[in-house]
């Protein structure tokens, strides 16, 4: 039987042989930067003749891996196949499945560091981030495979005397599963191994910003034993190749995880029912968040900032749990500010391989425009810049902790979800008027509310309107099974990753009923 289900421990780097051992893996993947990746479909390696290079954010020069762009036809192929595949996936034992995702699992415990160094590298993580990112995709692989087993247990029906009754959960089909890049590893491994844990198949399209932590994945996936056609890998850009695999007629359901504007595009193009097609398909989205953190007077000030700065530029604010805004009550609102700025001072951009570095670059060149357009906004309509606006984009995309106060209701920065490290200070006069605030935007995934009063807590768990709300404590950070993530409105469909629902959404229930001779 396999024990209780823990969360992967987080490196301590204080250690120095913890921080030696992840200094050797960035040498490590420092010496295999630049190599060119192929599509496997059906576990055959292919080129498609055009690739497309994925870069280093901080070192724009650098190529980490070259990859192939998929045609039309190589992603209708790979679909082809994983459906092909899952003619016999599907009646593998849900043990046999859980088995993999736990050897996944371990053998990702053995290249923790290296995995978090590609990260570094590709996706500008710091040591801390990446750490993380690896952890939570560990935790991912032992969560779910003690689901399926759960879920594969005899489920609870009511007894009649004349019948003998079961319902079993049994697989969709064939599963696209287009991850983010902003958790390359963490988000794309717990959307596939959901969908094959659960007898599906897969075509991994991973973000053609972060590509080559996906082929380490996929890999480990084929040391670890999955066949040939279960999980296949599909590079290239969303509108050729992503389009391709979501309107196949053979696709079941498809899992994204991405901006509103590509998971809206993604749920309308699924809604449409295709020749040859007998299902509608399901789809999994997981979108943006305009995330805020309420602190009111009574709130430890010290605690509140720290709680801010951490949720606001962890990982350069490229988290779609993010703080990107902080409403303050009147009372405490320029105190605040100072103890947000003091701590903002002391964090350090630089280079993500560099242990001391807090943050580092944005992700490519169009987020690092985008994001200086938002700063240069938010002050044009009438915000006040008190602390960082700079940037610098000649070797890497760096853009500074920036927070912009007197940020009123209703104006873009506080309106938009943004992506990067900016934070939009606004006032309140009362708690009324902040959780009114809080919730007047489109979407509803993380918030926090610092305060010591019982019955201000009691209210927020009412009326604050978001998927995951913490209290006295940061809006990052969510931990499989403890803090299953997803969000309302425009946020997603609340699909509550790393929680005890979140399997059955790659799975249907089928009741089969036998009349008893009495």
């Amino acid at each position: 039987m396999r024990s209780e289900f823990r969360n992967e421990p987080l490196t301590d780097f204080s250690r120095p042989e913890n921080a030696q051992a992840m200094r050797a893996a960035i040498e490590k993947v420092r010496g295999e930067l630049g190599r060119e990746y192929p599509l496997v479909i059906g576990g055959e390696r292919l080129r498609s003749g055009r690739t497309f290079d994925s870069i280093n954010p901080a070192r724009k020069t650098e190529t980490v891996g070259r990859f192939q762009r998929a045609t039309e036809e190589q992603a209708r192929r790979a679909v082809e196949v994983a459906h092909e595949a899952f003619r016999s996936w599907r009646w593998t034992s849900p043990e046999e499945r859980a088995e993999l995702l736990f050897r996944v699992a371990a053998k990702m415990r053995e290249r923790k560091h290296e995995l978090s160094a590609w990260m570094m590298y590709e996706v500008a993580k710091t040591w801390p981030e990446a750490d993380a990112d690896t952890a939570e995709a560990i935790d991912f692989c032992e969560f779910y495979g003690r689901e399926m087993l759960r879920y594969a247990e005899p489920q609870p029906l009511v007894r009649i005397p004349s019948e003998d009754n079961h319902l079993e959960y049994i697989p969709l089909g064939v599963c696209a599963v287009i991850p983010p890049w902003n958790f390359p590893l963490a988000i794309m491994c717990g959307m596939t191994v959901a969908a094959i844990v659960t007898g599906n198949t897969v075509v991994l399209k991973p973000s053609s910003d972060s590509p080559t932590i996906a082929y380490k994945f996929f890999e480990i996936l084929e040391e670890a034993g999955v066949p040939a056609g279960v999980v296949n890998f599909l590079t290239g850009s969303g509108g050729e190749v992503g389009d391709a695999i979501v309107d196949h007629p053979k696709t079941r359901l498809i899992a994204f995880t991405g901006s509103k504007e590509v998971g809206i595009r993604i749920n309308e193009r699924a809604a449409r029912v295709h020749p040859g097609q007998i299902w509608l398909k399901r789809v999994i989205a997981e979108m943006g968040g305009k995330d805020a953190i309420i602190v009111e007077a009574d709130a430890d000030l010290d605690d509140a900032a720290l709680g801010v700065v951490q949720s606001a530029f962890g990982f350069q604010g490229q988290k779609c749990s993010a703080c990107s805004r902080a409403i303050i009550n009147a009372d405490i609102y320029d105190e605040m500010i100072e103890r947000i700025v003091a701590r903002a001072e002391k964090l350090r951009v630089g280079d993500p391989t560099d242990p001391e570095t807090n943050m580092s670059a944005v992700i490519n060149e169009k987020a690092f425009r985008t994001i200086n357009d938002y700063i240069q906004r938010g002050q044009a309509e009438g915000g006040r810049l008190v602390f960082g606006g700079g940037s610098d984009g000649e070797q890497g995309f760096f853009i500074e902790p920036t927070v912009i106060a007197d940020v009123r209701p209703g104006q873009t920065i506080e309106q938009e979800e943004i992506f990067g490290p900016v934070l939009a200070v606004i006032r309140a006069r009362d708690y009324d008027e902040a959780l009114r605030i809080a919730n007047d935007t489109e979407y509803g995934l993380t918030g926090s509310v610092y305060t010591t009063d019982r019955e201000k807590i009691a209210r927020a768990a009412r009326e604050f309107h978001v998927g995951n709300l913490y209290i006295n404590r940061k809006c990052t950070g969510a931990l499989v099974g403890v803090h299953p993530f997803g969000g309302f409105n425009m946020s997603g469909t609340d699909s509550k990753a790393g929680g005890r629902d979140y399997l059955l959404l790659f799975l249907q229930a089928k009741v089969w009923s036998e009349k008893l001779r009495v």
